[in-house]
């Protein structure tokens, strides 16, 4: 039986602490509006829930290929991160159509999870301590990644809707603002490196 209290303690943090998904999701929300920013919240959604049940049913796969891969998957989501903070970085205050803006669809949310480390490292822990040691069957393993998806449902609409709530403060110290989420997104390409 694994202990729900660790489990939930560690779900809980990983999934509202910064990481790219929660950025964005408060840059869409200070940008456009709570509404606007479901698109992109909505294919996070999807693609954690995809990228959740893939590391539960082929846990033992992955851990076979990550020594092969895990320094490839870091690479590539440290660089795509960094993208990521030079688009905000870029994008002017008085922009309504800036290029961060195209990416608050449902594709790009749904993609970003398959080249998030911080989503597929967290599914690889979260799954090989808390649930395919205790459950070995599929409807099991299944809800516990829909539930996984669930919190960063939870997670991403949280930080959207702070965005959408402050706004225009935000939107009043908009280079501020935009240093700071870069900066944060950065700090998350640093850390994915250096793990």
């Amino acid at each position: 039986m694994p202990n729900f209290a660790a489990f939930l303690s560690y779900a809980f943090v990983t999934t509202f602490t910064p990481g790219p998904n929660n950025i964005l999701s408060m840059t869409f929300g200070t940008r456009l509006g709570f509404k606007k920013a479901l698109k992109f919240i909505s294919g996070v959604t999807t693609g954690f829930a995809i990228v959740m049940t893939l590391c539960s049913y082929f846990n033992l796969l992955l851990f076979t290929m990550i020594p092969q891969f895990e320094g490839f998957m870091k690479l590539l989501g440290a660089i795509y991160i960094v993208y990521l903070a030079v688009k905000i970085l870029k994008s002017s205050p008085e922009e309504t159509d800036s290029p961060v803006d195209k990416n608050n669809t449902f594709a790009v949310g749904l993609l970003l999870q398959f080249f998030n480390p911080k989503v597929i490292l967290y599914g690889i822990t979260v799954t090989s301590n808390f649930i395919t040691p205790y459950y070995k069957a599929g409807m099991i393993t299944f809800i516990f990644s829909l539930f996984l998806a669930f919190l960063s449902f939870l997670s991403t609409c949280s930080w959207a809707l702070f965005g959408a709530a402050f706004q225009k403060f935000l939107k009043k110290h908009k280079n501020a603002f935009n240093i700071v989420m870069a900066l944060l997104l950065l700090y998350c390409a640093f850390s994915i490196l250096c793990s």
